[in-house]
């Protein structure tokens, strides 16, 4: 239906591709939990507050208050340089170590610019904020201004960033870094963030409130309200409902809206 995904996925250095091409000796480890252990894979999922890469998700909150905090940031003829410390794979996955040229690609597909952490950094950085359609829209990703900001922004790799990235204690696994802004006159601005505003340990981590709101600014325009209404009436009853009540648990978009037929993408 059209939904496509960044090449270098599959045909990068770090791609599907590449690893399966490991040669008879590449090992790969898949950790299971062992008979009558508990299951605590559900523990390292995090709630995604804007629609981008995970490991994006404390740049676009870091970004948003800098711009706030110091607009001249936002303007690439103030900024000489924006370099983000991070980890290891934050820097090659979605950063300029990925040396994926598509990443600073106006013209570049929504889904790879999900996964360009320069793009992401420099339009929320101007933007104040993150939206799931208009933040990856041809004409925001074309703007002058936004390219020539984006084009200053690189990622390194600093090892405590990656240490912390890969702490196994969910109170020291950090996901963000330190921005470094060097301004045109030669002012030195340095910001850091761990987690997401949304994480549990966040600035404003998500509750119910902020959950619904998800759910209607995302379904806006596609499900009606009083269908959002009603699913949401059943999820809160959900420990005592019966079993036709939890059939209806999907929910449904207006009749007409999805066809088998359709060639158009998510997007």
């Amino acid at each position: 239906r059209g939904q496509t995904s960044p090449v270098p996925i599959y045909e990068g250095e770090d791609g599907f591709i590449a690893w399966l091409l490991g040669g008879w000796e590449a090992r790969y480890r898949v950790p299971l939990p062992a008979v009558g252990e508990s299951k605590r894979g559900i523990l390292d999922t995090y709630t995604k507050e804007h629609s981008a890469e995970y490991q994006a998700q404390a740049w676009i909150d870091l970004a948003r208050a800098l711009g706030a905090e110091r607009p001249d940031v936002r303007d690439p003829e103030k900024v000489a340089s924006i370099v983000l410390e991070t980890s290891h794979h934050t820097h090659y996955v979605i950063g300029s170590g990925a040396n994926d040229p598509q990443k600073y690609d106006p013209t570049a597909s929504r889904e790879t610019l999900d996964h360009s952490i320069p793009y992401i950094v420099a339009v929320a950085l101007q933007d104040g904020g993150w939206h799931h359609v208009d933040s990856y829209a041809p004409e925001r990703a074309g703007r002058a201004d936004t390219v020539a900001l984006w084009n200053m922004i690189t990622t390194v790799e600093d090892p405590i960033w990656t240490e912390r990235y890969h702490d196994p204690d969910p109170d020291k696994k950090a996901f963000g870094g330190k921005m470094v802004v060097t301004m045109a006159d030669g002012e030195r601005i340095e910001r850091e963030i761990f987690v997401a505003d949304a994480h549990p340990a966040g600035a404003r981590p998500f509750a119910r409130e902020q959950y619904v709101n998800k759910l209607r600014t995302l379904a806006a325009g596609i499900v009606d309200d009083a269908e959002l209404d009603r699913f949401l009436g059943l999820v809160d009853r959900l420990p005592e409902l019966s079993a036709d009540e939890v059939r209806q648990l999907n929910v449904q978009a207006p009749a007409g809206s999805l066809t088998l037929d359709s060639t158009q993408g998510l997007f």
